[in-house]
């Protein structure tokens, strides 16, 4: 029987995290694993609230607790190399915590994970849940990261990763910054499912505009080599074709993808050896939730 551990971060987001838990026990009713859950407790300011140990299909869940909130990427990161180092299991699942990740989903990625049981399942968007206006700068940033990268990418935290592919990631310096950079860069051959953006269980979205352009620059930043080539192949051209007329409305384009390429550079910087080395550190300790041993 394969072992899978579910992998959720969570910042003061507990009724949605537990709502969560109610719901993946529900989804892996038939499944035939063996299913933990690992909270990542970004060092959050909310009491976590109590919940009953009734779930039928879950065998056990477990919160990480860490001592500095570290943001999202960095929880995922410390999580893989954790479950990499100390755990065993055959594969991981990465889901958000309040619900965005649907988790009528999950047999979707199980199934394709048995199909393909040596590749990464990512799930791929096909719609959101969000505004018109997040949408169309949601769009905006795919197409910056595609012209910049060459690569298309749909796809978020939510995916099963084999453990084989997470021992990959786990050794990556740009897992710190950016888990979906991350894997589109080292996880080349992948398999995906579409996916339906869903809805937070409770409360508005932690997605804002900075958050955004973060996130963003952050995928964008694991594939600094190519922006850079791209952004003086595009340049010689352009300098070439307006030359002979040169003026301020002719060089703002190069204004503009210089200080572009200048905030990747900066942003790059968050990717750290020392600290993915380090982040274990950072765990302050494991509650044991709930086990098959005390239902």
């Amino acid at each position: 029987m394969k072992k899978i551990i579910i992998l959720v971060s969570v910042y003061n987001d507990w009724k949605s995290a537990f709502k969560l838990l109610e719901n993946i026990d529900l989804q892996i009713a038939n499944w035939d694993a063996e299913i933990s859950v690992m909270i990542i407790n970004d060092a959050s300011t909310e009491i976590r609230t109590e919940t009953q140990s009734n779930f039928k299909n879950i065998k056990s869940i477990r919160v990480m607790n860490m001592k500095e909130n570290r943001g999202h990427a960095r929880c995922n990161a410390a999580g893989l190399k954790f479950l990499t180092e100390n755990e065993d299991f055959d594969y991981v699942f990465l889901m958000d915590g309040d619900g965005e990740d649907r988790p009528e989903e999950l047999s979707l990625l199980f199934d394709k994970s048995k199909q393909n049981p040596l590749k990464t399942v990512t799930a791929n968007r096909i719609n959101r849940s969000e505004g018109a206006f997040f949408k169309f700068l949601y769009k905006c940033h795919k197409i910056l990261t595609y012209v910049f990268t060459g690569k298309l990418i749909r796809f978020g935290n939510y995916s099963c990763l084999p453990k084989s592919d997470a021992v990959k990631l786990a050794k990556e310096s740009c897992i710190w910054s950016s888990f979906t950079g991350s894997v589109t860069k080292i996880i080349p051959e992948r398999t995906s499912i579409p996916s339906i953006r869903g809805k937070r269980y409770f409360g508005p979205s932690k997605m804002n505009f900075f958050n955004l352009l973060l996130h963003s620059f952050s995928i964008i930043a694991v594939f600094k080599t190519s922006v850079i080539f791209r952004s003086i192949l595009f340049l010689f051209f352009y300098l070439f074709f307006v030359f002979d007329h040169l003026s301020i409305f002719t060089l703002l384009p190069v204004a503009i993808i210089l200080i572009f390429v200048f905030i990747i550079l900066i942003v790059s910087f968050r990717e750290s050896s020392k600290g993915l080395e380090n982040c274990l550190n950072n765990i302050d300790n494991i509650d044991n939730l709930m086990n098959s041993n005390n239902r």
